[in-house]
């Protein structure tokens, strides 16, 4: 019997990795006035007769820290960054956006936050991101450290070391678009509503998709079952075979003694709808709120291509998934050999 394509299961995953991207320098970037719907309607005072008037000041105020606001992130990104900002692949409209919203000229504010944060903060080492082939990918990898901080690292990677740049586009859960404004900024930072048309569609417009198949049982894990992958979701595979994309495989290290969880109160976390409640000692600690700054070591595989069937039955598509978590599972091993301090 064929499967139930209505049944498929969500890439969406929980916690997709701008969920920890965007979740992270969301605040950053609202309070730095980036509501691309508020700038609208003050443009369009800006353009009326009330130009003269209290709306059309308030129109020019804020142009002029508009302005000066993307001049300090430019500043602060660099040519370099900003030179690979310009190349990242992608249709764009005529408003300079893409179908589904993206717009490098907001995304920017994320981007300066995530390379501090992986560059500078966890000294993120990248190995093998030269792996990643141009055009549709699927980058499927391991998650973990409560927060998903580890898929913002990974989108660092790819879009300051990887040749061409990408701009690792995510799923994020559906509630996000209920938020005023929050939402329209998950948008034009690339984040989509995780469902699998839409994967799908990105996928056909040659993006890379970040996909963590082990979704909230992976990032929610206590610390004794560290760098032990839990089970995958076949969601994944069923959209590489029917878009034919290739499988790049990702190992992260580091992520999970950034928050050392030592139990998991799930009847309190079920009571209040959390899909976890992690006890985190560090939370006692000043300042424990905070992420340990623990080294992240990323490792890339080689591409890995799958045929057959996407409405296969479950059985055969997990023989394929398999195949990559073990993998990965191989990856994280050989990472942790090879890693000499946490720090």
């Amino acid at each position: 019997m064929k499967h139930d394509r209505t049944a498929r299961p969500s890439v969406a995953a929980n916690d997709a990795v701008c969920n920890g991207l965007v979740a992270f320098v969301g605040a950053v970037a609202y309070g730095a006035g980036c509501s691309m719907a508020a700038d609208t309607t003050l443009a369009r005072y800006a353009d009326s007769s009330a130009l003269r008037g209290p709306l059309g000041a308030l129109a020019r105020l804020r142009e002029g820290l508009r302005a000066r606001a993307d001049a300090t992130v430019d500043r602060l990104l660099g040519e370099a960054m900003l030179a690979r900002l310009a190349r990242l692949p992608g249709a764009r409209g005529g408003a300079g956006v893409d179908p589904f919203g993206f717009d490098p000229d907001v995304a920017k504010w994320a981007v300066l936050a995530a390379r501090f944060l992986a560059v500078s903060y966890f000294r993120a080492q990248f190995t093998g991101v030269e792996k990643v082939p141009a055009g549709r990918v699927l980058i499927i990898s391991n998650h973990s450290g409560q927060l998903p901080l580890d898929g913002m690292v990974i989108a660092a990677g790819l879009l300051t070391r990887g040749e061409p740049p990408r701009f690792v586009r995510s799923m994020v859960e559906k509630w996000t678009a209920t938020l005023p404004f929050v939402s329209e900024f998950f948008q034009r930072c690339g984040q989509i509503v995780g469902v699998p048309e839409n994967c799908i569609r990105l996928l056909e417009m040659g993006e890379a998709v970040l996909v963590f198949p082990e979704g909230a049982r992976g990032i929610s894990k206590t610390f004794d079952r560290r760098y032990k992958l839990t089970d995958f979701g076949l969601g994944f595979m069923r959209m590489a075979l029917e878009t034919g994309t290739p499988i790049v495989p990702v190992a992260v290290v580091g992520a999970e003694e950034q928050y050392i969880s030592l139990a998991d109160i799930k009847p309190i976390a079920r009571l209040f709808g959390m899909p976890a409640l992690p006890v985190l000692p560090q939370l006692l600690l000043p300042g424990g709120f905070l992420p340990l700054p623990t080294r992240y070591h990323v490792y890339f595989g080689d591409p890995m291509t799958f045929t057959g069937d996407s409405d296969d039955e479950d059985s055969v598509i997990e023989e394929k998934v398999a195949m990559v978590k073990a993998t990965i599972q191989s990856m994280i091993n050989r990472g942790l050999k090879e890693r000499k301090s946490i720090f």
